[in-house]
C-alpha cells in the first residue's frame, strides 16, 4: 500500500502540492499577523474563556485545507476516472479496491501531514511574534500536550469529512463537482444554522466523520466489478 501511495504522489507531482500548501500557510500568516492585534489581547482572553486568535487559525486552516483535499481528491481520484486512466491502473494484477484506497491514503496522508505543519508554524511565529502583535500567550498553551492532540484530532476530522465529496465526483464523473461538494463542505462545518453553531460542534462532526467513512466505503463498494466504462 505505502508503494502504492508514493507512486500516487510521483505520478502527481506531489511537490507541487507542497508549494502550493506552503503558498497557503503563508498567506493565512500574514492575514493572522495583520488580525492578531485586534483578535487577542488579555481583555479578549478574558471576556470570552477561550482564544478567539485559536478560533481564527482553526477556521481559516480548516476551511483551506477542506477546499485543497477536495481539490486533491478531484486530480488523484475523480479525474483518474473521467480522463479514463484509471482503465490502465486496473489492468494491474493488483487489486481494483487496493489501488482507490492507496489514492484515497495518498490524498489523506498528504493533507493530514500539511494541515498540522500548518497550524504548527502559524502557532510559532504567532508565539514568536507576540511582542509585536501584541497578543496574549495565554490563549496559546503550547506547552499542554492537550492542545497539540486538538490540533491534530481536528485535523484528521477535517480531512476526513472532506472525503463526502469522493462518491459526489464519482457519481458525477466530473472534478469540478468534487471541487465544489468540497466548498459546500466547508460551508456546513466551519458555518452555523441560526444560533447554533457547528464549528467546533463534536456531535456534529462526528456525524460528518461517519458520513466521510461510508463515503470512502461508497467508492471502493463492488469496485471489483463495477464497469468503469
Amino acid at each position: 500500500m505505502i508503494k502504492l501511495m508514493r507512486l500516487e504522489w510521483k505520478k502527481n507531482n506531489i511537490l507541487k502540492y507542497a508549494r502550493n500548501a506552503a503558498i497557503t500557510t503563508a498567506v493565512l500568516l500574514l492575514f493572522l499577523l495583520m488580525a492578531a492585534g485586534e483578535l487577542e489581547t488579555e481583555e479578549t482572553v478574558q471576556s470570552y474563556g477561550k482564544s478567539m486568535l485559536d478560533m481564527s487559525v482553526g477556521l481559516f486552516v480548516h476551511m483551506s485545507y477542506i477546499i485543497f483535499t477536495g481539490v486533491m481528491i478531484a486530480a488523484f481520484i475523480v479525474g483518474a476516472y473521467e480522463k479514463k486512466t484509471i482503465n490502465l491502473m486496473f489492468s494491474y494484477p493488483i487489486k481494483r479496491s487496493k489501488i482507490i484506497l492507496s489514492k484515497i491514503g495518498a490524498v489523506w496522508l498528504f493533507n493530514f501531514a500539511a494541515m498540522v505543519l500548518s497550524k504548527a508554524v502559524i502557532y510559532a511565529v504567532l508565539i514568536a511574534t507576540r511582542s509585536f502583535t501584541g497578543i496574549s500567550a495565554a490563549g496559546f498553551p503550547i506547552g499542554e500536550p492537550s492542545f497539540w492532540l486538538d490540533a491534530v484530532l481536528s485535523s484528521a476530522a477535517m480531512v476526513s469529512i472532506s472525503f463526502i465529496a469522493l462518491p459526489v465526483g464519482l457519481k458525477m464523473k466530473s472534478s469540478k463537482a468534487a471541487i465544489v461538494a468540497a466548498v459546500v463542505i466547508v460551508c456546513f462545518t466551519q458555518g452555523g444554522i441560526g444560533s447554533v453553531t457547528l464549528a467546533n460542534n463534536m456531535t456534529f462532526y462526528a456525524i460528518l466523520f461517519v458520513a466521510a467513512v461510508i463515503s470512502v466505503w461508497l467508492s471502493v463498494w463492488r469496485v471489483e466489478t463495477r464497469d468503469v466504462m
